[in-house]
């Protein structure tokens, strides 16, 4: 071997690669690198929080699932009698009135307890109050001035006048039953129209039209065109139901629910969706023999 092949090479003659040196990023190249990731999670992020949304809706339907189970074993142990569903705010007197029992007490909106839920025909046959709140619901409760409150709010699910509401309790302002203008069925023989997978029981509600324990909705010859009530919006624009024969569905609207006034008409392009709900309820007065 040459002693020339032995000499080592001088620092100074090896290349910038020997030691692990790379050139670094331009100005212009890590700002275009921020600006790709940018665009990525922006294509991203609506997935993500409606995929998000979705595993919520999951946790809300089966919320209603396990109250469609309690609504149905107390129409067992009382003979097909369906649960009183007898606590209706009356707006023009200016206050609720509230029959002795009902499925749930208490005003969803000022509630800062769980009392009105365990006092409920209802609570015995699950005393989890977890289930009476939709998780997707961010609503707080308020004072009795209407100012919001940090709480949230311990409901948000509501029960269809259809299943035994108020029935031939006679309204303190018209002097007639309520079941003239609010149609229900008092026992669960009775439910043949809609029929028990076509007839809701517990309602997602809007969280800006919950009060009392009752979804109401006109009939067609009587305020018809009104929302007295109006299902959330929570779930993509979309909400959660239960039905007599115990299954749960997720209900897209056609156009996003926003809910204004206690009552208010029926917006453009939403009347599909108006008489989808009203399809759900019962539409007949009761007259003995009516079904």
């Amino acid at each position: 071997m040459s002693r020339a092949a032995t000499i080592p090479i001088s620092p100074t003659h090896r290349s910038k690669e020997s030691f692990g040196w790379t050139k670094a990023f331009t100005l212009i190249e890590l700002l275009v690198v921020i600006a790709i990731i940018a665009i990525l999670a922006a294509l991203l992020l609506p997935s993500l929080a409606k995929a998000k949304e979705s595993g919520r809706s999951v946790n809300c339907m089966s919320n209603l699932r396990q109250l469609e189970l309690c609504w149905q074993m107390y129409s067992d142990d009382y003979a097909g009698v369906l649960c009183p569903n007898d606590y209706v705010d009356t707006i023009g007197l200016g206050g609720g009135y509230m029959t002795q029992y009902s499925w749930c007490q208490g005003n969803a909106r000022t509630d800062t307890n769980t009392a009105g839920l365990q006092s409920g025909l209802l609570y015995p046959y699950d005393t989890s109050p977890g289930i009476y709140h939709c998780p997707s619901d961010m609503s707080t409760i308020q004072d009795a001035f209407g100012h919001p409150l940090a709480q949230a709010r311990v409901r948000s699910y509501n029960m269809s006048q259809s299943v035994n509401g108020l029935g031939m309790l006679v309204d303190p302002q018209s002097g007639y039953a309520v079941d003239a203008v609010q149609p229900c069925f008092q026992k669960i023989a009775q439910i043949t129209n809609p029929p028990p997978s076509r007839l809701f029981v517990f309602i997602d509600e809007n969280e800006n039209t919950l009060l009392d324990d009752q979804f109401g909705y006109p009939m067609v010859n009587y305020d018809y065109g009104e929302w007295w009530d109006m299902p959330s919006n929570r779930h993509n624009q979309g909400a959660n139901l239960s039905f007599v024969d115990g299954h749960v569905e997720h209900w897209h609207w056609k156009v996003p629910k926003v809910a204004v006034n206690a009552i208010q008409p029926v917006a453009n392009g939403e009347l599909p969706d108006y008489i989808r709900v009203g399809n759900a309820m019962r539409q007949v007065p009761f007259d003995g023999t009516a079904r």
